[in-house]
């Protein structure tokens, strides 16, 4: 079953169970797929569905931190329950040890040398970790692995 197609039944299912929240937050990430869908004029594939997915989850973490440092904590918890509904649609989170296993791959596969490599390497590593890991974690640890060589 494609990932649309499961947000589809969760929707119908968030519907017949009154569930307001998780209604609410389905489809607001069906619009934001749609919206895509028409900017490219192209249906989306999972990988791009989990893409839109990523990019609403940062979103929100984001926004949730600024209500907390502004002490808005009704509006930081209303986001970390957003958060919690989009998670769902992710594939579990790899492990630092996993993660750093999948960067010495890549390094190994592309025979990266130095820091001039990184787009290299990341080019290699975004296709095998989206939706599983952070890119900017996963990017931070690269440079860092890259400068040590």
């Amino acid at each position: 079953m494609s990932l649309k197609a499961l947000l589809q039944d969760d929707m119908k299912s968030a519907m017949r169970t009154r569930d307001k929240e998780r209604l609410a937050v389905i489809r607001m990430l069906m619009a934001a797929v749609k919206q895509r869908e028409v900017d490219e004029r192209e249906e989306l594939s999972d990988a791009d569905v989990l893409a839109v997915i990523e990019k609403m989850v940062k979103q929100r973490r984001d926004a949730e931190q600024q209500y907390r440092e502004a002490n808005r904590p009704e509006l930081a918890d209303a986001e970390a329950a957003e958060i919690a509904v989009l998670e769902n649609y992710l594939p579990a989170q790899l492990s630092e040890a996993e993660i750093d296993q999948a960067i010495d791959n890549a390094i190994a596969e592309s025979q990266a040398q130095s820091m001039r490599d990184m787009g290299k390497v990341m080019g290699v590593l975004k296709p095998r970790l989206q939706g599983q890991a952070d890119m900017a974690v996963v990017s931070q640890r690269l440079k860092t692995r890259l400068q040590q060589q």
